[in-house]
């Protein structure tokens, strides 16, 4: 079992951070390693050609582990996930016969990629929203997205967790059903990735693309994504010197190459060889190597079992436990709860959480301790016991 990280960090005494899925802190060494990165720009002399490589490849190799990839050439280093969702939406041949099928209010940059596309083809965008019913929500939500694929169906995008209140997905089961109808399964691993294990060479995705300023833990303006075959020949949005085969080859860049170098770097950003942001990006996901995926699970279950039992003895509803992530929850308040009086309670008591929708989305990570979970618990026992005397 992990043991609580909050060294690790320079989160202010007296705060709760529980907001892991709006931002991860930046750890002391990530911290240091853009620092370092500042400092090398003082001098460009001392900043050889190789480095427009090698720390790239660095975070390729390490993404690739994390995501258990046989091959790091399969990731690209991208500026955003949007910018990795309109990589793959631009390779995706859809006609007005073809659907696209996503989940209902997912993050918007796994949604306007597919709602363009639609839109410029006749293409269907079939959304699948969550039941209204929160009894077996989490099961009914999974058998929904799997009704909705068809035989017509070209792609399926989706994210493994619902970023607003951590709802697993059955990506085994719908990479199955997508395979039967030769659909593309293109995954926003945002949420999760980092915090839950995943492996690329089990479930075979055709992209997995991750923002790395979350569950990775490295700085804004960076994202990593993982291409599946059936991408490798794809066009890239841009037309970047450094995919080029040879590009390394500084003296010979006006002998101009169409062929990209080997595998997903062809997708790779522009610029993308930052020597602050890069740097950051690798020691986050060293960090996160060390802390291992399923460490990080079992820390936040243990972490919140018992205060999410007493929100639930308040009134409170959560999605059940085997059907969401634990590092990621939506808090949906009973009835004659405000929401708006229970942000006001939560701001008073210096705790940070997200409010997506109907539901306070709260998300631990390894840095949180008992007393932030405590905390929370207390708010809510505060604006039951309001609620309470106002019925009295």
């Amino acid at each position: 079992m992990l043991s609580c990280q909050r060294s690790r960090f320079q989160l202010p005494e007296g705060a709760h951070y529980l907001n892991c899925a709006y931002m991860a802190p930046l750890a002391r060494e990530v911290e240091a390693a853009g620092i370092a990165g500042i400092a090398r720009r003082r001098n460009p002399a001392d900043i050889p050609a190789s480095s427009f490589f090698d720390e790239a490849d660095r975070a390729r190799v390490l993404f690739a582990r994390l995501i258990d990839s046989p091959d790091p050439r399969r990731v690209a280093i991208l500026g955003s996930v949007s910018y990795g969702i309109a990589s793959v939406a631009s390779n995706v041949r859809l006609d007005a016969a073809s659907n696209v099928v996503v989940l209902g209010e997912q993050f918007p940059s796994n949604y306007y990629a597919w709602s363009r596309r639609c839109a410029e083809t006749g293409a269907s965008l079939r959304v699948v929203a969550a039941p209204a019913a929160r009894a077996g929500r989490g099961a009914a939500w999974n058998h929904r997205v799997l009704e909705a694929i068809d035989a017509r169906t070209a792609v399926v995008a989706l994210g493994n967790v619902h970023w607003s209140d951590g709802t697993r997905f059955d990506l085994h089961a719908i990479r199955r059903r997508s395979r039967e109808v030769r659909a593309l399964l293109v995954v926003d691993g945002t949420q999760s990735v980092g915090a839950l294990p995943i492996s690329v060479r089990e479930l075979e995705p055709d992209a997995l693309i991750c923002a790395g300023y979350k569950t990775l833990f490295g700085p804004y303006s960076i994202a990593l994504g993982y291409f599946g075959e059936a991408l490798l020949e794809g066009r890239p949005l841009e037309d970047n010197w450094i995919t080029r085969r040879d590009s390394d080859d500084f003296a010979g860049l006006v002998a101009y190459r169409d062929e990209y170098r080997e595998g997903a770097i062809r997708y790779d950003a522009g610029e993308h060889s930052s020597e602050i942001l890069l740097p950051m990006m690798t020691s986050a996901l060293e960090m996160v190597l060390e802390w291992r995926p399923e460490r990080v699970q079992d820390y936040c279950r243990s972490l919140t079992a018992e205060p999410l039992e007493r929100a639930r003895e308040l009134g409170y509803w959560v999605e059940d436990d085997d059907r969401r992530v634990a590092n990621l929850f939506g808090l949906r308040p009973p009835e004659g709860v405000s929401l708006d009086r229970l942000r006001e309670e939560l701001a008073r008591r210096q705790i940070s959480v997200s409010v997506r929708g109907s539901a306070i989305r709260v998300s631990p990570h390894v840095y949180n301790a008992a007393e932030d979970l405590e905390a929370l618990v207390a708010a809510l026992e505060e604006t039951a016991f309001e609620r309470a005397a106002s019925n009295a």
